[in-house]
């Protein structure tokens, strides 16, 4: 158990690094491109880490809660993107914060989805 939980924390921090880094790499001064970009290429990993993981067994179940847990659940930011819609909002741009919610939120699914096709239609 605590071995797994070192793994997780770990991994947990590979995860926040990567995001800090891609959400600064895309920026997005007026619109919060890089914490949508973070959230559709999760939903995207995620996706697949599911089916290769969880479904398929491609890699040991023991790499559920390193690379679910601890890595995509840090690199995702849906506290970050809960934040940033409010500001949107705040700001008197309501076009760009409905935008910026209906967009993230199907992208991720939809990448979710291309995911686990993507995963179900290898091997």
């Amino acid at each position: 158990m605590l071995k797994n939980v070192i793994l997780i924390a770990i991994a947990g921090a590979l995860g926040a690094l990567s995001r800090y880094a891609l959400v600064n790499y895309i920026g997005g001064r007026y619109f919060p491109w890089g914490t949508m970009a973070v959230n559709v290429l999760g939903s995207l990993l995620m996706g697949l880490a599911f089916v290769y993981i969880v479904e398929r067994g491609v890699f040991p179940v023991e790499f559920k809660p390193l690379i679910m847990t601890g890595f995509l659940g840090a690199f995702t930011t849906y506290s970050a993107f809960s934040l940033e819609a409010w500001q949107l909002f705040d700001r008197g741009e309501l076009f760009s914060a409905l935008a910026y919610i209906i967009g993230t939120t199907l992208l991720c699914i939809m990448s979710l989805f291309i995911g686990v096709f993507i995963a179900r239609s290898t091997l």
